[in-house]
């Protein structure tokens, strides 16, 4: 639909771009006595542009990186803010400027320094998330050190930044140069852990008892997934079931044919695997126009195993199994989340390898 016309444009390859969240809605639990607040509920998905916290008390509900990124950035203007979160997440802090990039850049090539500065950003989030998944309990430790460095000494941390969970069952929070754990130790900002028991007139009272006063809430509360943009396939007449569809390389389904999607990395930069997959989807359709290929399919194995497509134990991961295609548990049906891996299985691999099928 554009301009309240309905246009209908065909094409001879469909790939889609639209990312895996519902940008209409965020995710918000029923909270009970919301009708009771005088003051303002603020979702940070449609931010009021006209917002105005200085000099007011704002609780952000949330400990994801959209709370983590809204209290530094709310503190020092409004009177305060409170991050009511019911369970604590990982909280990572890094520089905020690439010092090792920028000292590349004053005695090498700009080509040069960029290659190895990206490199260098590569293997960093691919070592943080390695150690996380094989030692744990070293991520942890690394983990809690550089919170209780960067808190004031006595700081509870156990209870407010210190999850029941492994690292990276969840996404990790990156913080840029401590701004978190500066606005809390100053005062600006706080963490409370507990569960909401109702909203009040005047704020949020707690399963504690406290009641958090405030003039604005803020629901960071987490996101809504949605494949394709919404968008429903039909192949031949006949509805595509997104969960009986098995992910060929993390950007195309099983038996849909000419069609692609792209979806990034859940641990490391979202553009690395975009680039992989526009790279892969250019190299299919230069295959098929030089052999005179019309139609492109991969076909799965009834023999291969089938897990979900994203190994995170987040909300708005689980909230989604349901309604997400599939991972395998072989190549070339399985996601690793590795970029160096998906170099040779994306990037370099044969087209014809017996799974894509062409006519």
């Amino acid at each position: 639909e554009t301009n309240g016309e309905t246009v209908q444009l065909t094409c001879g390859w469909l790939w889609n771009c639209a990312g895996y969240y519902d940008y209409s809605r965020g995710y918000r639990p029923g909270f009970p006595g919301q009708a009771d607040f005088a003051g303002q509920i603020v979702d940070p998905q449609f931010w009021p542009e006209d917002l105005d916290y200085e000099g007011r008390k704002v609780v952000v509900i949330g400990s994801g990186a959209t709370a983590v990124t809204l209290v530094p950035a709310m503190a020092g203007v409004a009177e305060h803010v409170t991050m009511l979160q019911r369970s604590p997440t990982y909280v990572l802090s890094l520089p905020l400027r690439d010092v090792f990039a920028l000292t590349l850049r004053k005695f090498l090539p700009t080509r040069t320094a960029y290659f190895l500065a990206r490199w260098k950003n590569i293997f960093l989030y691919m070592g943080i998330y390695k150690v996380s998944k094989w030692r744990p309990a070293v991520m942890k430790r690394i983990v809690r050190h550089g919170v209780a460095k960067a808190l004031p000494e006595g700081f509870d941390i156990d209870t407010h930044f210190t999850p029941t969970y492994d690292p990276w069952d969840e996404r990790l929070c990156f913080v840029p140069d401590n701004d978190l754990f500066l606005a809390i130790g100053s005062g600006d900002a706080s963490v409370v852990t507990d569960t909401i028991d109702t909203f009040t007139e005047k704020g949020i009272r707690l399963a504690s008892g406290i009641e958090l006063e405030a003039d604005i809430v803020v629901t960071a509360t987490g996101l809504v997934v949605q494949p394709f943009g919404g968008a429903a396939l039909t192949v031949d007449g006949e509805a595509v079931s997104l969960p009986e569809k098995l992910a060929y390389k993390a950007m195309m389904l099983s038996e849909v044919p000419n069609f692609a999607f792209t979806i990034g990395y859940t641990n490391i930069s979202w553009t690395l695997k975009a680039d992989l997959t526009s790279d892969y989807v250019c190299r299919v359709l230069d295959h098929m126009k030089r052999k005179g290929y019309t139609k492109a399919v991969a076909v799965s194995d009834p023999n291969v195993g089938r897990k979900p497509f994203m190994d995170l134990k987040s909300g708005y991961v689980l909230r989604a199994l349901d309604i997400a295609p599939k991972q395998g548990t072989e190549e070339p049906w399985m996601l690793k989340q590795s970029y160096v891996h998906d170099l040779r299985r994306i990037r370099r691999a044969d087209i014809e390898d017996g799974v894509l099928a062409f006519t």
